[in-house]
């Protein structure tokens, strides 16, 4: 049992966050990672309507008496964002944990404060985790370069980024990016980190909400399938490698605006894609660690095969190393 303050702070069995997806954080795979003794995250923005995350999160908690989060992302958008909205239902709902993640969350962290909510905000840079720690968030979890989705425009790596983190900081740090096994957690709690975040490991489960067709494309991936988009615009994102994403490091390479963009990247393509299973039909987001996954197993397994083997990682190698 890895007891760290982490989570003791969420009130959670085991030191793992399922990070939010977008499309494919809903009640089932947040349920699943929550019913296994780890921290289940929603992500807020899937829902168009902040009434449709309602009745989302009231799936959840029938499905789930453990503790859940809701992500909160405060990025650039193609369409208009009812922020308030979408805090009003958080808060009446009675969620207990919400992950905020972009830009700086300071317009909603006053209200969710005030209503007793722990507050985890991820992000990029040691100096946007002090302004975070600062503003009164609860922990921080901090995404190095190999992760999915926006790994910021600084690129360092997570082995640099953790411990220069968790020595800035007095609240917890959670290691985001590039987690997909026990190896990944022993190595982020020997850096100082008191849990782990991953996405990319839990997009590639049975519960996930991804058609079996992109689950299976997925597995042929390896550690080096993976490229940044939009870095031009200053909203770098990490994608996997394929004809359509090439097309669009191309077009933005020859100084593509936004605009023309938006039909190949638009979030509605990925939704299509991840729902008919539709093979680059859209853009998909993935971390490195997509080399490190060969299997689509159930979230509890996941999660269990993680622990054990970490605690026989700590019990077994590392102390035959010191012993010797």
């Amino acid at each position: 049992m890895l007891k760290t303050r982490m989570t003791e702070l969420l009130n959670i069995e085991h030191p793992i966050m399922q990070g939010g997806m977008m499309w494919i954080s809903r009640a089932e795979l947040t349920a699943a990672v929550s019913n296994a003794g780890g921290l289940g995250a929603m992500t807020a923005l899937t829902f168009p309507d902040p009434k449709d995350l309602a009745l989302e999160i009231r799936k959840t908690r029938r499905m789930t008496k453990n503790t859940f989060a809701v992500n909160v992302t405060l990025l650039p958008s193609f369409r208009e964002i009812d922020y308030d909205g979408y805090i009003d239902v958080i808060i009446g709902e009675g969620v207990p944990v919400v992950e905020t993640a972009g830009n700086n969350p300071e317009r909603v962290i006053g209200r969710l404060k005030a209503a007793g909510i722990k507050i985890v905000h991820k992000c990029t840079t040691v100096r946007h985790a002090r302004k975070a720690e600062a503003l009164g968030c609860d922990l921080v979890s901090i995404d190095g370069y190999e992760c999915a989705g926006h790994p910021g425009e600084d690129d360092v790596g997570g082995l640099v980024l953790i411990p220069a983190a968790v020595r800035a900081l007095k609240i917890p740090v959670i290691a985001s990016g590039g987690i997909a096994d026990a190896k990944g957690l022993v190595a982020a709690l020997a850096l100082g980190a008191e849990g782990v975040n991953m996405g990319t490991r839990f997009l590639l489960t049975k519960e996930a909400p991804v058609h079996r067709n992109v689950k299976d494309w997925l597995l042929t991936f390896t550690e080096r399938d993976t490229l940044l988009l939009l870095r031009a615009y200053r909203n770098t994102e990490r994608v996997v490698r394929t004809p359509r994403s090439e097309k669009v490091l191309e077009m933005e390479r020859r100084g593509a605006t936004i605009g023309d963009l938006r039909p190949f990247i638009s979030g509605l393509k990925g939704q299509e894609m991840i729902e008919q299973g539709v093979l680059d039909g859209g853009i998909m987001s993935a971390g490195q660690c997509i080399g490190l996954i060969d299997d689509i197993p159930a979230v509890e397994e996941v999660i269990g095969r993680m622990i054990r083997e970490a605690e026989e990682i700590v019990h077994g190698r590392l102390v035959k190393l010191v012993g010797r």
